[in-house]
């Protein structure tokens, strides 16, 4: 029986080692949760609140929480800071984002099926219940993209289960598709929007109907278009259509509903989209 302590020291090891080969790495414990690092970032996406001007991980005096807490820093691994977690650790999990990779997690046998039918073959890792395939290139993460299938890129972390064979491939347009064919239902009645009586009451600015129509596609457009930076296009263009259409009573929840539609389809949660319409309307003192 090997002695946990040697399975700990284990652990470190092979985190220096992926560390040293440039993936960002970080210690999981019992669960497969990350350790409670920062406690400001705790239960929360490091990087994905809605004030944040960019994803990314918040400024800590301390190695930050979850996906945000990988590293590629011996000193860090090494730290004090981490000393107690490394002693405690049950694994290892890196951050395939960082590490410009694309994990396609493959929970189930039926799931592992599919992908064989269905996907490029590339690089491929055994897991406790399935598979992981892993694609050189990036996209937003997202959890249940099919039964059993989940994404995990960016701000998400996978447990590392061994170099895995064969040879990465390229990210392929099948894999994006995933994340983006059916674009969450937007649930209105939780987020609705209320307009104040002060808006309700305003006599409508906007000449012709056409002119709403034309600013809410521009925004979908702007939405959809964006690459880098999600969180903050979503509230800069929330912010926008507010301060043009949002104190006439012009704005409808089918409108509301287009916007969500289009956030979520860049990986934006239905809570994240409303929390971020309810922080604009703040700043706008709607």
């Amino acid at each position: 029986m090997t002695h946990p302590a040697l399975i700990r020291r284990d652990h470190l090891s092979t985190a220096l080692k992926l560390a040293a080969d440039g993936l960002p790495v970080l210690p999981l414990r019992k669960g497969k949760v990350p350790f409670a690092n920062c406690p400001a970032c705790l239960y929360t996406a490091c990087g994905g609140r809605p004030h944040m001007k960019t994803p990314g991980p918040c400024t800590c005096p301390h190695p930050c929480h979850g996906w945000a807490a990988a590293t590629t820093d011996p000193w860090t691994l090494n730290s004090p800071q981490w000393a107690a977690a490394w002693r405690e650790a049950a694994g290892v999990a890196y951050y395939p984002g960082g590490a410009g990779l694309t994990v396609v997690d493959l929970d189930h046998a039926d799931a592992v099926a599919w992908a064989r039918d269905t996907l490029p073959t590339t690089r491929t890792v055994r897991t406790t219940r399935g598979q992981h395939w892993i694609y050189q290139g990036t996209m937003p993460s997202a959890n249940g993209v099919r039964d059993c299938v989940d994404i995990k890129s960016t701000m998400a972390y996978a447990r590392w289960r061994g170099p895995g064979t064969g040879t990465l491939a390229a990210l392929p347009e099948a894999v994006r598709a995933l994340a983006v064919k059916e674009p969450a239902p937007v649930q209105p009645a939780p987020y609705a929007f209320t307009m104040s009586a002060q808006a309700a009451e305003s006599a409508c600015r906007h000449r012709t109907p056409a002119f709403l129509e034309r600013g809410i596609a521009m925004a979908v457009q702007r939405i959809s278009e964006a690459t880098s930076g999600i969180h903050a296009t979503v509230y800069a263009t929330f912010l926008a259509v507010l301060s043009t259409h949002g104190r006439c009573g012009c704005l409808t929840e089918d409108h509301i509903a287009r916007l969500f539609a289009a956030a979520q389809a860049k990986g934006e949660t239905p809570r994240h989209c409303a929390d971020t319409w309810a922080n604009a309307r703040t700043r706008l003192g709607l």
